[in-house]
């Protein structure tokens, strides 16, 4: 489980941007009592989703 600002640091975005993406559902999260972690493995299913859209465009 990563924080907002892990998850963010290893997609190289800023923190805004990745809670952008969790209020889109893009990036799925998980509310830790008040706290909002990423599970690891959504944000590899993310990054694997761009690539594919990549090799799709």
């Amino acid at each position: 489980m990563l924080t907002v600002e892990q998850a963010a640091d290893r997609l190289a975005v800023s923190r805004t941007t990745m809670f952008a993406l969790i209020k889109d559902e893009v990036v799925l999260s998980v509310p830790v009592g008040r706290l909002t972690r990423i599970p690891a493995d959504e944000l590899t299913a993310y990054i694997e989703r761009l690539i594919a859209a990549a090799e799709e465009g």
